[in-house]
């Protein structure tokens, strides 16, 4: 017996973009008034929040959006050169997501939020090494990377 059901990305089975545009739009709003964040963001772009949605957004499946406007994952990982990011600034991150994300209702099925906090987990990493250098050599044309169910096979659809 074959299972026919479509498996959506994670892009799709969150919401598509307008999800990925709030959740990074409330998520700033707050970092704002973080005391341990704020510094780190005050100077933001405006665009700041949504060039992170688009970024997130192609990352689980969805539009090339970031990819389009803004290059490839070179231009991204050069954004934290020298920001000097520790530890407690990427925990604090990642807990302050995720509370956004309950907050607005994504989707809380274990097989989402085991993918979602393992790219967050990866990421937030890689951002901090790559914190504590002014320069890195990479090839500008890395590809973006790409996220997805992981082992499980998708979301438990009964």
């Amino acid at each position: 017996m074959t299972n026919d059901k479509k498996i959506p990305t994670l892009y799709e089975w969150a919401g598509g973009m307008p999800v990925f545009e709030k959740l990074t739009d409330t998520f700033y709003k707050k970092v704002l008034k973080d005391p341990l964040l704020e510094p780190i963001f005050k100077h933001m772009s405006p665009e700041h929040q949504q060039h992170v949605a688009h970024f997130i957004a192609e990352v689980f499946g969805g539009p090339k959006t970031y990819s389009d406007s803004e290059g490839s994952h070179y231009h991204m990982v050069h954004k934290h050169l020298g920001k000097h990011l520790t530890e407690q600034h990427r925990k604090r991150w990642v807990a302050l997501l995720l509370e956004t994300a309950d907050e607005l209702n994504l989707p809380a099925d274990p097989e989402f939020r085991s993918a979602f906090v393992g790219y967050l987990e990866w990421g937030t990493r890689i951002a901090v090494i790559n914190s504590q250098e002014d320069k890195l050599e990479m090839d500008k044309e890395q590809p973006m990377p790409k996220w997805g169910w992981g082992e499980p096979g998708g979301p438990y659809i009964p």
